[in-house]
């Protein structure tokens, strides 16, 4: 049997072998360092995105809170606006209220009635007067009763002539006003 010395080529089979190793890891620790790097710059740049996104989002929200704000505004200056119109309606419907209120009142006192004053709340009327005598107060009312303006007359004071001194009764009475929509549905009615 011939002697072949295999030793020099096995050394060299296992310096390649190495050899191929340290490539192969070189290979892979630079394959990994890239796609780590590339992950990174992947993710850095989605991280701008979204900041580019949310700056843009965010300056969307001061100009629409802006616009929300002229919103309030103009909803407040609507709302002014409505309710100024809506006294105006009122006194506008309330006009012809105070020429029928002096026209029944003058249709409601009877002969022997003085009014001295004439105050009103709301749509309450309260008279003071003098009058001859206590019937003709309970004229007074009968009249204010049966008027399509005026009603619910209530007998607040009165005084006798006696105590008055005068000749004549003191008294004082209120009674409601009517708005024209009830005059009108009353006189429909009829």
């Amino acid at each position: 049997m011939a002697r072949i010395n295999l030793l020099p080529w096995r050394d060299a089979e296992r310096r390649r072998r190495k050899r191929n190793l340290a490539i192969a890891t070189g290979l892979a620790v630079a394959a990994v360092v890239l796609i780590g790097m590339a992950v990174r710059f992947q993710i850095d740049a989605m991280i701008s995105a979204q900041k580019e996104r949310n700056a843009r989002l965010q300056q969307e929200i001061v100009r629409l809170d802006g616009r929300i704000k002229e919103i309030k505004r103009l909803e407040e200056q609507k709302a002014s606006l409505l309710a100024r119109m809506d006294v105006i309606q009122k006194l506008q419907e309330s006009r012809p209220e105070a020429v029928h209120l002096f026209d029944e009142l003058v249709n409601a006192v009877p002969a022997g009635v003085f009014l001295t004053r004439v105050t009103q709340q709301g749509n309450r009327v309260e008279v003071e007067g003098r009058a001859q005598s206590n019937a003709r107060v309970s004229a007074f009312m009968r009249n204010v009763q049966a008027s399509q303006w005026i009603g619910d007359p209530q007998l607040l004071v009165i005084e006798n002539k006696d105590q008055t001194g005068t000749g004549l009764s003191h008294f004082r009475l209120s009674f409601t006003q009517k708005r024209v929509e009830d005059a009108e549905q009353q006189q429909a009615a009829l």
